[in-house]
């Protein structure tokens, strides 16, 4: 009987890290983030050249990043991804097929397009949730690999209510373009 229990117990167990793992694989594929090339990529941070993109942004009054997060898109669009985020604005990157004509949004919402033109961002990637008391922690570490102290942006790809498997990044904005490999006084080190 002891037997037949545990047996029962590692199969419901395996068929709940089965569907776990299924759900993290579809919502992967289903995740559109803007298009980039790798210029030049180091152990603990890459530099990319993104093209023109458009994406609808939102005002926040709050300091800190999760109430920021969470009043200007979580709550709007939750767990549309991905999600970036500046002091006192949030923005969220639209797909391909509203790139050309994004949505006129309700009046009530705040919410405007705004449109990126081509440039260089250094990439440092981390896991797990992005909240305020690691995301500075983060910039600080992509600072250092730079050599410098520049301001950053947070990006997040998951939805809210996955936990493992996470991926967030901290991006700075490089003086460059792809031409010269995003080559900046920034990044005179590498």
């Amino acid at each position: 009987m002891e037997i037949q229990r545990i047996s029962v117990l590692a199969i419901t167990l395996s068929f709940i890290v089965w569907v776990v793992l299924i759900l993290q694989k579809i919502e992967c594929r289903d995740l559109e983030s803007p298009k980039y090339t790798v210029v030049h990529s180091e152990s603990d941070f890459e530099i990319r050249f993104y093209r023109e993109t458009v994406w609808m942004s939102a005002p926040s009054d709050e300091i800190s990043f999760e109430k920021a997060t969470k009043d200007g898109f979580h709550s709007i669009v939750p767990g549309a991804g991905p999600l970036h985020s500046s002091a006192y604005f949030v923005g969220h990157y639209l797909p391909v097929k509203f790139q050309a004509g994004p949505p006129v949004p309700l009046p009530e919402l705040h919410l405007k397009p705004d449109q990126w033109k081509s440039h260089c961002i250094a990439v440092r990637k981390f896991s797990g949730f992005a909240r305020d008391n690691n995301i500075v922690k983060e910039a600080e570490k992509l600072a250092v690999s730079l050599s410098n102290g520049y301001a950053y942006s947070i990006a997040q790809y998951n939805f809210p209510f996955k936990f493992i498997g996470r991926v967030n990044e901290v991006w700075v904005d490089v003086n460059g373009s792809e031409k010269d490999g995003c080559k900046s006084n920034l990044l005179a080190a590498y």
